[in-house]
């Protein structure tokens, strides 16, 4: 039973690194969409450091623990397979598939960044940004209370923060418009 513990550690520890990937890599698709729209020789100096930065952290950390997470996650459920008759880990698991709907999307607008297709704006990237942390939100306040009827409160506190972000973004854009070096 000692080794449960022990797949457990090694579970959040990929979650906490899959979830750094997934905050980081956003913001990563920010710059190189704000690259694009530079002139030369700015525009293809940027965006291939940006392109390798986004490379490696993809390929080398969020990946591999994304993979890594999700295993020891199966691993626990095949030693402790319980666990899935819990009203809150049904809605943890209907989580975890959000995310993995989310990675796969990040997925999507990182191939077409890695092939100079700019689809979206660097705003919108701000605020998808953002996903991983209502994800992230949800998912604790699950386990922590484990309670299927208290995450409730907890999207709600989510739906309060994703409002106070968008108030955020507005006044950064202000900011930003006045001020383009801020």
């Amino acid at each position: 039973m000692e080794f449960y513990y022990y797949i457990k550690a090694f579970h959040l520890i990929f979650v906490i690194t899959w979830f750094a990937g997934l905050f980081y890599i956003p913001r990563l698709f920010v710059y190189q969409i704000e690259a694009f729209h530079k002139p030369m020789p700015d525009k293809e100096i940027l965006g291939k450091q940006l392109k390798l930065m986004a490379k490696r952290l993809w390929f080398i950390i969020t990946w591999p623990s994304a993979i890594l997470a999700l295993l020891f996650g199966l691993v626990l459920f095949y030693i402790n397979p319980s666990l899935i008759y819990f009203d809150w880990m049904q809605v943890k698991i209907g989580f975890i598939v959000l995310l993995i709907f989310y990675h796969l999307k990040t997925h999507q607008y990182y191939t077409q960044l890695q092939n100079g297709i700019v689809k979206k704006s660097s705003s919108f990237m701000r605020i998808w940004n953002e996903g991983a942390t209502f994800i992230l939100f949800a998912v604790i306040f699950l386990v922590m209370l484990k309670n299927a009827f208290n995450w409730v409160w907890g999207i709600i506190g989510l739906f309060v923060l994703g409002i106070l972000i968008m108030l955020g973004f507005k006044v950064y854009k202000n900011i930003r418009d006045k001020n383009p070096d801020a």
